[in-house]
This record gives C-alpha cells, structure tokens and sequence, in this order.
C-alpha cells in the first residue's frame, strides 16, 4: 500500500481492517495530502428523528464498495488526489455552541494547510460551523445547497440554531452571499406561506422540485454553471433525493430526485471554484439495508472525482 493509496483490495479484503473513507490512510498530519475526510458525528441540532449521529461510520462502511477508476471521467482518484481520512471532531451532543466551536477550529486548520475539507454529518447545523472557518479563509462565498428544505428559517425551542437554521445564521454572519447562491430541490409543505421569504427577500435562487420537473436536469446544470469562478461552498443534504432511494434521513420528503440525477448534478459542478463541502443528513437507524450510507459515499467519490482541485506540488 503506498502512503495515499488505500489498502489494497486483493490482498486486505474490502470488509477487513478499520473502516476509514474507501479504506484510505487514517492521519491528523495532513499538510502534504489534498484532501481530508472528516465526520461530524452530531445530531443535536435535530428537530424530529435523531439518528445522524451515526451517519459517518455508516457511510465510510459502506465506501468500501468503491474504485478509484471512473469510467465517467476517465481517471482515477488516487492518482489525481492524495486523500487522508482524518477521522471525527469530537461534537458535543449537549452544546450545539460548543461544537460549532470545535468543527470552526478544526476546519480552520485544515484550510490553514490548504487541504480542502470534505465533511461527513450529522445534521444540517454543521454547516455554519464550517462556513465560519471557510468565510475566514475566502471571505463571503457563493453556495450550491441540495435539499428538500430551505435552512432558512427562525430559532424555535428557546434556542438560535439547529438544522434549519445554519443558512439564515450564515446570512447575517456574511459569510455566505445569497446573489451568488441557488438552493436546488426545495418541495415538499410549509408551516406557512412566508416560509421561503427571508431566503427570497435575501437575494437567493430557489429551484423548486416542481419547477426542475418542468424545466428538466439541464435547466439546474446551466445555474449551477452561472454562478462563475468566485470561490462556492457545497452542501448536499441527502433529503435532496427522494426517500425511495435515500430513506435514511431524519425528515424525507417525497417527489425528490432519484440516484442518477443527484450523481448527474454533482457532476456537473466542475467549472466551479469549490471551496469545501458537506454531505449531511443520512441518518443510518431509518436506513434500509444501507442503501442511503451507499449513495451518500458514492456521491462524496463523485464529488472528488468531479471537483477541480490543483494537486500539492
């Protein structure tokens, strides 16, 4: 096995040794890979059915399955990219604070190292914690969320966060810039008719189900590709995907996209200037047979193996 290689599948079998991300090196020194995994095993900011907890080690088990070649891109991801697992940030499940300190801090670092984050949930409330970071490094960045829901919305429970809130907090930190952000499979019901106003009113793109129905995959791509080269933040929260092929989330909602759109439109951000990225919101005890854990690890592959980033010299 070579230092950024994962273990070798012909001699170690793919259900053997730790469970690390597609069996890749386990490693905190970073400074000479590109890219670091890192769970964020946190579902305090949960609303309805907990569960996400879980959702790393689920879904570095089932990355097992994956290759390096794509047959897509013609290329393969370990030769392209040295990859390092850098294992889970310890959250906090009593203190929704303190773990957004904790997830600011260790990605702040990584970006220190100019490695490019690759974060596991947990729920969606992580996301302001590494847009916190992210923002240090780059300033107000553009956004790309996949969802059912907004994240938009208000405080409820005597408390500011949880997940359906980091994309309001981010507004009004600055760190994200709602002109240059597209929300991208919002459906399903509200709890009122101005649900989607701050969003709107803020300056953001929303790209309702119904609308991508009408208008097909390749309306979304020509957004996605609209946003230009100034540095974007992605989150893909895997309730973007209907639960007929991702039940494993804590609030699915019917009507979403099915497997091969969702690994079609992360295809397709690859004229963008990515600067970090999130998977959240696989919930593994709503799982069936594991089936969203595999989607999810195949869509964090596809992203890698998608994304523009400039190998260390």
């Amino acid at each position: 096995m070579g230092e950024f290689k994962p273990m070798d599948a012909g001699i170690s079998p793919r259900y053997a040794q730790i469970s690390t991300f597609m069996r890749l090196p386990h490693s905190r020194d970073i400074k000479n890979y590109d890219v670091a995994i890192i769970g964020v095993p946190y579902d305090g900011g949960t609303s309805y059915r907990p569960g996400t907890r879980f959702g790393p080690r689920e879904i570095r088990s089932h990355s097992s399955l994956i290759r390096g070649y794509s047959y897509y891109s013609k290329s393969d991801l370990f030769s392209r990219l040295r990859i390092a697992d850098y294992g889970d940030i310890d959250a906090s499940p009593y203190n929704i604070e303190l773990t957004y300190k904790l997830i600011e801090d260790t990605i702040e670092s990584i970006l220190n190292e100019n490695v490019f984050p690759v974060v596991i949930g947990g729920d969606h409330s992580i996301s302001l914690g590494i847009l916190r970071a992210v923002a240090k490094k780059y300033g107000p960045v553009g956004l790309v969320q996949f969802d059912a829901h907004s994240d938009t919305y208000d405080g409820v429970y005597g408390t500011e966060y949880h997940h359906g809130t980091p994309f309001k907090r981010a507004i009004e930190e600055g760190l994200i810039d709602p002109s240059r952000s597209l929300q991208i499979g919002i459906r399903g019901q509200f709890v009122s008719s101005t649900d989607l106003d701050y969003a709107l009113q803020s300056g953001m793109k929303i790209l309702m189900m119904d609308d991508i129905n009408k208008k097909g995959i390749s309306d979304v791509i020509k957004n996605i590709e609209g946003l230009g080269k100034e540095p974007v933040y992605v989150s893909l929260d895997i309730d973007a995907v209907d639960p007929a092929f991702a039940p494993g989330t804590g609030t699915p909602v019917p009507g979403g996209f099915d497997s091969r759109e969702i690994i079609q439109l992360v295809r397709s951000l690859k004229p963008l200037n990515v600067v970090g990225f999130d998977l959240v919101e696989v919930s593994p005890p709503y799982d069936n047979n594991g089936i969203t854990s595999l989607l999810a690890s195949n869509l964090i592959y596809e992203f890698l193996n998608t994304v523009s980033l400039e190998k260390k010299s």
